[in-house]
């Protein structure tokens, strides 16, 4: 999963923020105890004109962490698989037939992803007001949960029959709009084992709050029972 990469620019740019908020803070009331107006003084302060020194420090310094922080994000987001190219017909526009692919998450025709990791397990994806259903086309099983293997890819293919609908396990860090005729790819590997929710992040009707499920990740012989004993192919 991605969420230890986004905890890791999370903590980083917390940090950063917390040093020039601690910094700045000493420096505005060191300001106010050393510069204040003392009893009896009733003239103007001292008239300063320009000081390039000071001027170069606090031009430099943001510049440097502006720079720093723009780099470090650009490194995770390729981390991401953010920077991965986009694929392009012959006229420039983009190739209908290829997936495309942000971070683990894509857009494009369903059958793309099989054919990127045969490996990955294929799951179908349905949004509706106002439930989220699961398809799984090995054993032809129909969930309301999301029951997927730790360790292993899971390719889910996203899809909405009425409005748009976003797709959020917090825990995991993924969030992805599932967009009515926009058929959308989401890549993740579950690293631990246990019931996280999902939610719905995307206003879609008077019911929203309730648009609710789970994931379900468990060890792969816990995950291979399930997927026998709800098979319909094995009745």
């Amino acid at each position: 999963m991605n969420a230890p990469v986004y905890d890791e620019l999370y903590r980083v740019l917390f940090i950063i923020g917390l040093i020039l908020f601690i910094g700045m803070t000493a420096l505005v009331i060191y300001s106010l105890i050393q510069f204040r107006r003392r009893p009896g003084e009733s003239g103007d302060g001292i008239d300063l004109e320009g000081n390039i020194s000071l001027e170069i420090f606090w031009t430099a310094v943001p510049a440097i962490v502006v720079l720093f922080v723009g780099l470090y994000s650009y490194d995770i987001y390729d981390r991401m698989g953010g920077m991965q190219p986009l694929m392009h017909d012959h006229s420039g526009q983009m190739d209908n037939q290829a997936e495309r692919v942000w971070g683990g998450i894509g857009s494009g025709p369903i059958e793309s992803s099989s054919e990127k990791n045969s490996l990955s397990l294929p799951i179908e994806l349905t949004a509706m007001q106002f439930a989220f259903i699961f398809h799984y086309p090995k054993g032809d099983i129909i969930s309301g949960e999301l029951h997927v293997p730790v360790g292993r890819e899971v390719s889910l293919k996203m899809e909405s029959k009425d409005v748009i609908h976003a797709f959020w396990v917090p825990q995991f860090r993924l969030k992805q709009d599932v967009i009515p005729g926009q058929p959308t790819i989401l890549n993740f590997t579950p690293t631990k084992a246990g019931n996280f929710p999902i939610v719905c992040a995307e206003l879609c009707g008077p019911y929203h709050g309730g648009m609710r499920s789970n994931v379900i990740v468990d060890e792969q012989e816990d995950f291979d029972t399930w997927l026998k004993e709800n098979s319909k192919e094995s009745i």
